[in-house]
C-alpha cells in the first residue's frame, strides 16, 4: 500500500490541462481562463459624476452660501459641448460626463434651486464625488490571468473590459462506469439480493460540481466481456472513473477484465480508510481512476483524488492549500497504519473557535452520515490518542454551487 500523498502525485502525473477553446462571454461562468485578459478600454473612459447634483468649479465655493447660474443639464449617456465658466453650474446626474470647466460635484441635497439659479448651501473640495478617468482600470491593463475559474463578478469585469470573447480550457469529459450484479438504478425493479446504486449518480453530481461534464455509460454486470464492451463506450473521455470491482474478491474483476483490453495499471491499494482499494492507470491511453464500491469510500476518494484530477484537466492550479484545523470536541483513539478520514460535524464554539466532533459510526456504507458531515477529520498513520481540546487537521467539504 502506498501513502495518500504519493498516490495523488502519481495520479496527477498522468494528467495535463486540456487545450483552449474560444467561447462567448455569456458562457464564461465557471470556466477556467487559458489566457491573460487585457482591458480593451479605459474605465471610466472620461471623468464622470458619482452623484446626482450640480457640476461646479471648486474655486466658486470659497464663500458659502453662493448662488450660481445653471447653464446646462447633463444626463448619463449625454454630454455638454460648452464650457462652464465662473459663477456657473450644470445640473448633472450619476454617470454623466463632467462638463468642461468643472471639477466638483455638489449633491442636490446641499442646494436650493429656483428657475435657472441654484443656491449652494455646503462647500466641497475639488474632486468631491468625481470619478476620474481610468479610476477602475486603463486600456491595456492585465486584470485576469490564466488558471482562474471565472465567477459572476469576473464576468461583470470582463464585460466592462469590453471582452466579448475569451479563451478558456475545454471542459473535461469524465466517463463514469459502475460495476456489479448486485446494484440497480433508483426506481428500477429490485431483486431479492440487490441494492439501489448511489455511486454513479453521486459521482456525476461531483463531476458537475467540479465544473466538468459527466459521461455516464451505465452499470456493467460482473462479466468480463460485458465490462469490456461497456468500458469501450467511454472512448473520447478525458478521464475514466470506475466504481466497484477494485478489491480482492473473486467477483472484483475490473483490473483483470480491462487488462486484457488495454488497461495499464500504475498502482493499486492506498494506505487510507475509507478507500483502500483504489486503482490508477491508463485505459487505451486515457487516465483511469478506479474507485471502491462502498458509497462513502467512493465519495471520500472523489474528494481527495477525482476533484484534484478534474482541476488539473481544467487548467486550475493543484497546489496544495494549507490544511485547516479545528479543536476536538470529543476524544479520538490512536490510529493504525492507514491514514484515516473521519466524517464529522463542525460548529463554532462559544469562544469563537471551530470545534469538530467525529461521528461515532464510521462504516463506509453509511451515506446518511456522509451527507450530514461538514468535514473530514484527518488522522495520520500511527497517530496517538487525541484528547478533547486538541487541534486536529480537517478537510472541509466544498459548499455552495460546488458542493460535494
Amino acid at each position: 500500500m502506498i501513502p495518500v500523498e504519493e498516490a495523488l502525485t502519481r495520479l496527477l502525473d498522468l494528467i495535463q490541462a486540456l487545450p483552449a477553446e474560444q467561447i462567448s462571454l455569456a458562457d464564461a461562468l465557471g470556466r477556467v481562463l487559458a489566457e491573460e485578459i487585457a482591458a480593451r478600454r479605459t474605465q471610466p473612459p472620461f471623468a464622470v459624476s458619482a452623484m446626482d447634483g450640480y457640476a461646479v468649479r471648486a474655486e466658486d465655493l470659497a464663500r458659502i452660501p453662493v448662488g450660481l447660474r445653471i447653464v446646462a443639464e447633463v444626463p448619463a449617456g449625454a454630454g455638454f459641448g460648452g464650457h462652464v465658466g465662473p459663477g456657473e453650474a450644470a445640473r448633472i446626474f450619476t454617470g454623466a460626463p463632467m462638463p468642461a470647466g468643472t471639477d466638483t460635484i455638489i449633491i442636490q441635497e446641499d442646494t436650493e434651486r429656483s428657475g435657472d439659479r441654484v443656491r449652494v448651501l455646503e462647500g466641497a473640495p475639488r474632486g468631491r464625488y468625481v470619478r476620474r478617468e481610468g479610476l477602475d482600470f486603463a486600456e491595456g491593463d492585465i486584470l485576469l490571468r490564466p488558471s482562474r475559474r471565472l465567477t459572476a463578478r469576473d464576468v461583470g469585469l470582463l464585460a466592462a473590459m469590453n471582452r466579448p470573447w475569451l479563451f478558456v480550457h475545454r471542459q473535461p469529459r469524465i466517463g463514469i462506469l459502475s460495476t456489479g450484479d448486485e446494484i440497480v438504478m433508483p426506481g428500477d425493479p429490485i431483486g431479492p439480493h440487490q441494492i439501489v446504486s448511489s455511486n454513479s449518480l453521486a459521482l456525476a453530481a461531483t463531476v458537475a460540481a467540479c465544473g466538468a461534464v459527466a459521461v455516464s455509460v451505465g452499470n456493467a454486470p460482473d462479466d468480463p466481456e460485458s465490462l469490456r464492451r461497456i468500458a469501450a463506450a467511454t472512448s473520447g473521455v478525458d478521464l475514466l472513473v470506475t466504481t466497484g470491482g477494485a478489491s480482492v474478491g473473486d467477483h472484483d474483476l475490473v483490473r483483470e477484465a480491462l487488462a486484457a483490453d488495454g488497461f495499464d495499471l500504475d498502482f493499486w491499494q492506498i494506505a487510507m480508510r475509507p478507500g483502500k482499494p483504489l486503482m490508477v492507470g491508463r485505459y487505451h491511453g486515457t487516465p483511469m481512476l478506479g474507485l471502491p464500491g462502498n458509497p462513502v469510500s467512493t465519495m471520500v476518494c472523489a474528494l481527495l483524488f477525482l476533484k484534484p484530477a478534474i482541476e488539473r484537466l481544467s487548467g486550475l492550479s493543484t497546489a496544495a492549500e494549507p490544511m485547516a484545523t479545528a479543536r476536538l470536541g470529543a476524544a479520538l483513539p490512536a490510529n493504525d497504519r492507514r491514514q484515516d478520514y473521519l466524517r464529522a460535524r463542525l460548529a463554532r464554539a462559544a469562544d469563537g473557535v471551530d470545534e469538530v466532533v467525529a461521528f461515532e459510526a464510521q462504516d463506509s456504507s453509511m451515506m446518511r452520515l456522509l451527507s450530514a458531515a461538514d468535514c473530514l477529520v484527518l488522522r495520520p498513520p500511527h497517530a496517538p490518542p487525541a484528547p478533547a481540546g486538541s487541534m486536529v487537521p480537517i478537510i472541509r467539504f466544498p459548499t455552495g454551487t460546488r458542493s460535494i
